[in-house]
């Protein structure tokens, strides 16, 4: 009984500020939960769109936040991390009162553009205040609590948003998006009344000119070679994400004999996993060394879910079943242990004076490193098989995940270099004075 309760105080956040900020993630994901759960439904029969309308929206959506996300970095240092989150998510919830007026595919292409932008903007802006406002040594387990929220909120969104499509009611579900509305603006609250992060007191205090006079003037991520190829290895790590959600359900609908229903039991077991693991699975994780081990539990957890996936061409009945649910495991097991990375990267990786410039470039490169993967993975699972191997696809999709995990390790050691070279510890003593003063 001791050790249960042990386990259980480890899953709630250990100080006030991590526990509000893992509150804030509640309630963005449980009002974003409830749109995307039936945005299908809104778009194409309120809307009245074509599917292939939706795609191309999102398409253009995304082209627009690749070329958006380095300006949207330097604006946050510009007017400070937690001034660019509160207004960019009370914006993105002022838009959702839009969506139910919108009939036409020239205004959802409008709204969609116009919301991607200001969300990146406010993505922005949140990764640099988690990593701004916490201490050091807080800074991996916060955003571990924030990832499970995240998860515990989506999966709410899910439940509200599937009792609106049980009623099967147009009507409710045209004017769904107020729900989200009115708790994107309580969200937008939550954010504002968070303490001011060192950087917006910076701005507030103009201590920017003091600052900039006390030391030589540092070269940005565009000059940090090994930043950018984090950056870049990283993404093609995140592609576990589309072996998740799009290789592996193809895969069993089309190439297995498993019946369909377990693909509620894939993703419901992904989600129970991404909501109890993120704290266990990102503990130690501090270092730049030690986010690299992490790296390599990640890979291999991303290899063994390949192999096991592999394997179910021949495999019949139950054990179909239960490797087809393991493979899935494996990947959320790559899902979380690359998340503990990832956060360590961004806390020790990145000039803390611009953070938001290094959270842009890291979008950008992120996005070349990954986003060729939908294609790609599908068309190697699917539709590549070799006569005298017939599973090769999976294999060179592990190879991929093998060459990431390689190109990460001098990638980061590069990146470290250049910080040392410009004089770059973790962040100048004011921070960390002024960080203990707003977790205070």
């Amino acid at each position: 009984m001791p050790r249960l309760k042990a386990s259980l105080r480890r899953l709630v956040p250990p100080t006030p500020l991590s526990r509000r900020l893992a509150t804030q993630s509640l309630l963005f994901a449980t009002a974003e939960g409830t749109f995307l759960t039936g945005s299908a439904v809104f778009f194409t029969q309120v809307v009245g769109l074509r599917a292939a309308q939706v795609g191309l929206g999102l398409t253009v959506a995304g082209v627009v936040s690749f070329l958006m996300a380095y300006p949207a970095g330097r604006l946050t240092d510009r007017i400070g991390p937690k001034r660019m989150w509160a207004a960019g998510a009370f914006l993105a919830a002022l838009m959702f009162g839009a969506w139910p007026f919108i009939g036409s595919f020239g205004g959802y292409l409008a709204m969609v553009v116009c919301f991607e932008i200001i969300e990146n903007a406010a993505g922005a802006g949140r990764n640099a205040y988690i990593l701004d406002v916490m201490p050091e040594d807080e800074r991996v387990a916060t955003q571990a609590y924030m990832y499970s929220s995240l998860n515990v909120g989506f999966t709410l969104g899910a439940i509200i948003g599937g009792i609106a499509l049980a009623v099967d009611n147009l009507s409710l579900i045209r004017w769904m998006p107020l729900f989200t509305l009115a708790i994107g603006l309580l969200n937008a609250v939550f954010i504002a009344r968070l303490p001011r992060a060192p950087h917006d007191i910076a701005r507030a205090s103009a201590k920017r000119t003091t600052e900039k006079a006390a030391g030589p003037k540092r070269r940005g991520p565009l000059r940090n070679v090994g930043w950018m190829l984090t950056s870049f290895f990283s993404g093609t790590m995140w592609t576990n994400q589309v072996l998740l959600n799009v290789v592996i359900p193809l895969w069993l609908v089309q190439a297995t004999d498993a019946p369909h229903w377990l693909l509620a039991w894939l993703f419901g077991t992904n989600t129970v996993l991404c909501i109890f693991l993120p704290a266990y699975t990102s503990r130690g994780v501090k270092t730049a060394a030690d986010a690299l081990r992490s790296v390599r539990i990640s890979g291999a957890f991303f290899v063994a879910a390949c192999l096991i996936t592999m394997a179910t061409h021949s495999t019949a009945g139950l054990l179909t079943i239960f490797l087809v649910w393991l493979g899935h495991v494996a990947v959320t097991g790559a899902e979380l242990y690359f998340s503990g990375a990832n956060w360590a990267f961004q806390a020790r990786l990145m000039d803390p004076r611009r953070r938001g410039e290094y959270g842009g470039v890291s979008e950008v490169f992120a996005t070349l490193g990954g986003r060729w993967a939908p294609a790609l993975y599908t068309f190697l699972a699917m539709a590549w098989h070799p006569a005298a191997l017939p599973g090769a696809g999976w294999l060179v999709i592990a190879g991929i995940a093998l060459l990431a995990v390689a190109g990460l390790h001098p990638a980061v050691r590069m990146a470290e270099r250049f910080l040392t070279r410009e004089g770059v510890v973790d962040a100048p003593p004011a921070d960390k004075v002024e960080v203990a003063a707003a977790a205070s």
